[in-house]
Parts: structure tokens; sequence; C-alpha cells
């Protein structure tokens, strides 16, 4: 889980803020991404995350992406 998670937040970071956060931040980023991904997705009548590959990875990136957007948001910060 820790490098899907990691590999996730990277390419999140790269999508929301033009640059990776370091190891820990990206781990942390991708597997919440994938808890808030797979949920969103779920309710969308869609599969959530189911494993080590390509779907859930894309799951897990946009999960992560959202939480990027409502970090900022919250945090203050702009892009």
């Amino acid at each position: 889980m820790d490098r899907s998670g990691a590999i996730s937040g990277f390419i999140a970071g790269k999508i929301y803020e033009g640059s990776g956060n370091g190891f820990l931040v990206n781990t942390i980023v991708g597997i919440v991404g994938a808890v808030v991904g797979g949920f969103v997705f779920n309710m969308l009548g869609a599969a959530g995350t189911t494993g080590f590959n390509i779907w859930s990875l894309i799951v897990s990136v946009v999960g992560a992406v959202i939480v990027l957007f409502i970090y900022n948001k919250v945090a203050g910060r702009s892009l």
C-alpha cells in the first residue's frame, strides 16, 4: 500500500501543484486519496479501489487531487 500511496500522491501533487511533496507527504495524501476516491467512485456507482492496478491508481489519484484541493482551501493556499 505504501508504494501505491506514494505513486498516487506524487501524481496528484504533480497534477495539482506542479511538484511532489516528498515521500512521506505523498504517501499520506495517496492513502487518504484512495479512501476518498473509493468513496466518491462508489457513490457514483463505479468500483472503488480494487487492489494494485491501473483502475485503483486512477481512483487514488482522483481522490488525492480532491484531498489536495480541500487541504489548500482550508489552509488558505492558492495556486
